[in-house]
C-alpha cells in the first residue's frame, strides 16, 4: 500500500487543462466535479462483483481513484497557472489532508494568505504514508465488507468516492489559489 501511494505521489502528472488567467475558481471547481463523477463511477464499478472476487478488487479501486484524483490536482494546479511548481508534498498534501491534517504539519504551513510547502527528505515522506497507511487499511476493510452487499455496497462505495474526491478538490483549490511559496529545506 505504501509503495502505490509513494509511486502515485513521486510522479505527478501532466496536464492538458490550460490555465484560467479570470476566475479561475469556476474552472478549478468543474475539474473537481468531473473528477468526482468518474471516481464515482470507477469505484461504484469496481464494488459491484460479490464475495471474493469483490474483495480482489479494493486495492485496484483504491488506485484508480487515486490516479484520478492525483490527475486532478495537476489540473487544478495548472488552471491556477502553478503547475510547473507542483511537486510530491504539495500532491500528498491534497490527496491525503482530509484524511488526516496532523501528518503534514512540518510539510504545508498556512502563513497569512499563502500556504508555505517545505521540500521534505524521502524518509519524511515514508513516515507520512506509513502513517497514512493504517487509515488506509481500515478504509480498505471497510470497503471489503461493502462487497457483501453488492448493489448497496456498489452505491454507497460509489457516493464516497465522489464525497473524498470533492475533499481533495477542495484542499487542491484552497492551496493553489491563495498562491504557493516552497521552502527548499531538507532538514526536516
Amino acid at each position: 500500500m505504501g509503495d502505490a501511494i509513494l509511486d502515485l505521489v513521486l510522479t505527478v502528472p501532466s496536464s492538458s487543462e490550460q490555465a484560467a488567467p479570470h476566475r479561475p475558481e469556476i474552472k478549478a471547481r468543474a475539474v473537481g466535479r468531473a473528477a468526482a463523477r468518474k471516481a464515482s463511477l470507477l469505484a461504484g464499478s469496481f464494488a459491484l462483483p460479490p464475495g471474493l472476487l469483490g474483495w480482489m478488487t479494493v486495492l485496484p479501486e483504491l488506485l484508480g481513484v487515486w490516479r484520478l484524483q492525483a490527475q486532478m490536482v495537476s489540473d487544478i494546479a495548472t488552471v491556477y497557472g502553478q503547475q510547473g511548481h507542483l511537486n510530491r508534498e504539495q500532491m500528498l498534501y491534497c490527496l491525503f489532508k482530509h484524511m488526516s491534517a496532523q501528518l503534514f504539519r512540518d510539510v504545508v504551513a498556512r502563513v497569512g494568505e499563502r500556504h508555505v510547502v517545505r521540500v521534505v527528505s524521502t524518509p519524511v515522506i515514508r513516515g507520512i504514508v506509513q502513517a497514512l497507511g493504517g487509515r488506509l487499511t481500515t478504509t480498505m476493510a471497510t470497503k471489503g465488507v461493502s462487497r457483501l452487499l453488492p448493489l448497496v455496497g456498489a452505491v454507497g462505495v460509489g457516493a464516497y468516492a465522489y464525497y473524498d474526491t470533492t475533499q481533495v478538490a477542495k484542499t487542491a483549490i484552497e492551496l493553489f489559489s491563495r498562491g504557493v511559496v516552497v521552502e527548499n529545506d531538507t532538514s526536516v
